[in-house]
């Protein structure tokens, strides 16, 4: 069956939250309480063990398709308007945005500033300044390049993760 990036990660979503589900059944259902003179039987929650592994196991290996078909779709597309493919581009964008947040706190610096940390043993008589050793304004440039590269990125990963299939067969 064919899916895009976007269905194939809803569905591999869907496949843990279903074996998660099971899970969480078979720790509720696997073992259980009496009471002293209680009749077990009365109070035994319904479990077939091997039901629940056997679906289990099922839901483990749909869920390794579909990160196997992932993975090879994000190593062999490439990213329209990027010389790079899907899983580079995965690395990309977290770099652009680290890039972004470091530049950001930069821009927004004065040229002098007070230092309004107090430091142990030091006169309160004594005013420290901070001075930026760089040109705020080529920051800023910095700053606007960055976040448009950013937006373009994210923009040409969610357009080909929407558009270009891959074949599972699970």
């Amino acid at each position: 069956m064919k899916y895009t990036s976007a269905e194939a990660n809803k569905l591999l979503r869907k496949l843990t939250e279903e074996k998660y589900y099971l899970l969480t059944m078979e720790e509720k259902s696997s073992t259980f309480q009496a009471a002293l003179g209680e009749d077990p039987e009365s109070v035994r929650p319904e479990y077939d063990y091997r039901a629940v592994r056997t679906a289990i196991d099922e839901l483990n290996r749909k869920i390794r398709m579909v990160k196997h078909a992932v993975s090879r779709f994000n190593l062999e597309h490439m990213v329209p308007g990027f010389d790079m493919t899907v899983d580079q581009m995965l690395v990309y964008i977290p770099q652009l945005t680290a890039k972004k947040e470091k530049l950001s706190e930069m821009k927004d610096r004065l040229p002098k500033q007070r230092d309004t940390k107090s430091t142990y043993g030091r006169a309160a008589t004594i005013i420290d300044y901070i001075y930026t050793n760089y040109d705020i304004k080529e920051v800023r440039a910095d700053f606007d390049a960055v976040s448009d590269e950013l937006s373009r990125a994210q923009t040409a990963l969610d357009v080909l993760n929407n558009t270009e299939t891959m074949e599972i067969d699970i």
